[in-house]
């Protein structure tokens, strides 16, 4: 019998790919979505639609444990994987207490749900946390690894704190099988577009066919370890497939700037980054973090995985999926194609 599979946060990012590489591994796949007024699905639409859809989708959200309490004892779930949160740092210092509210405590409602369920069916369910390298926020060591000390530089660095350790508390306590993978930057041609490399590609490939002039930006000098978003998902799988569970690193120990992304980016398109960035300090966090970078040692050792996507191969795809779409949309100004989806690159 095939595994059973439920992503929270499966409209985002991380949720499209790794409810790709669930179902490629013959696992029945189901999706957690809140309700909206608008579908929000551009990431899954090739996923949920056709004869045979892949992922199945369900309404639900962090902030309703009874709901979410109901949808565990439906499905009783072999794993859960916890990708759903507020997770823009900078929006975070604007909406503090929702942060808070759907990041740190909306998984322990989820996990509240996963253990009265196995206590009442005796079936293991193992569950994943996505933690975050904002966790280490003003940084004590570098690099970073799973022993390093928290710092917290934002609402949201502090909720997923939280998220981490009371997902290592129940894990101690009930005897649940939950791992948490401390996730240092990953992008991808997903990313949603008002994250920062995201933003970059898009702004430079619009520049570069006349679509926008300036591109506008906060902290050029903030160093990231980036990798790519497709790659780590395996990180996250091997994980509840060990004995087990743990807490891993999973990072590509490369450092790189915002200038450093920009550059890259606005090179590839044979233009000079610095003609058309301006600072803008809106886009400036109240407390930054300057440097994060991280030592995956432990998830190479034990895990076997590895980063396989470089840098630049990071940058290319991305900026190529960002180019097609301002193709489409300067032929769309001028009347000549018809609208197209999001890439589902």
């Amino acid at each position: 019998m095939n595994k059973r599979a439920l992503i929270t946060g499966v409209t985002g990012q991380d949720g499209s790919y790794l409810a790709e590489l669930l179902y490629s591994k013959g696992y029945e796949v189901h999706g957690l979505r809140r309700r909206s007024s608008t579908f929000g699905t551009e990431r899954i639409e090739h996923l949920i639609f056709g004869e045979e859809p892949k992922l199945q989708l369900h309404y639900g959200d962090l902030s309703d444990g009874n709901g979410l309490m109901r949808l565990i004892r439906e499905l009783e779930p072999d794993e859960v994987y916890n990708l759903a949160a507020q997770s823009h740092v900078r929006v975070s210092f604007d909406q503090p207490t929702y942060t808070a509210d759907t990041t740190a405590v909306g998984t322990l409602r989820l996990l509240e749900a996963i253990r009265d369920v196995q206590d009442d069916t005796g079936k293991q369910i193992r569950f994943y946390q996505a933690s975050s390298s904002e966790m280490f926020g003003k940084v004590v060591e570098t690099p970073q690894k799973e022993t390093t000390p928290f710092y917290p530089r934002s609402p949201y660095g502090v909720a997923k704190v939280y998220s981490h350790w009371i997902t290592i508390n129940y894990r101690e306590s009930y005897d649940l099988h939950a791992s948490c993978g401390i996730l240092f930057n990953h992008e991808s041609p997903r990313r949603g577009e008002t994250f920062v490399t995201r933003k970059i590609t898009r702004g430079a490939t619009r520049i570069k066919l006349g679509l926008q002039d300036k591109l506008f930006l906060g902290n050029l000098d903030a160093k990231r370890d980036w990798g790519f978003a497709g790659d780590y998902v395996e990180a996250m799988w091997r994980m509840l497939q060990q004995d087990k569970p743990d807490d891993y690193v999973v990072a590509t120990n490369e450092l790189y700037s915002v200038r450093d992304f920009c550059e890259k980016t606005f090179s590839r398109l044979d233009l000079d980054y610095r003609k058309y960035v301006e600072i803008d300090p809106r886009f400036y966090r109240p407390a930054e973090v300057e440097l994060l970078l991280g030592d995956a040692t432990k998830a190479l050792t034990q895990l076997h995985w590895k980063p396989q996507t470089s840098f630049d191969q990071l940058v290319d795809m991305m900026c190529e999926n960002d180019l097609a779409m301002a193709q489409n949309e300067l032929l769309l100004t001028s009347g000549n194609a018809p609208s197209s989806k999001r890439s589902a690159a």
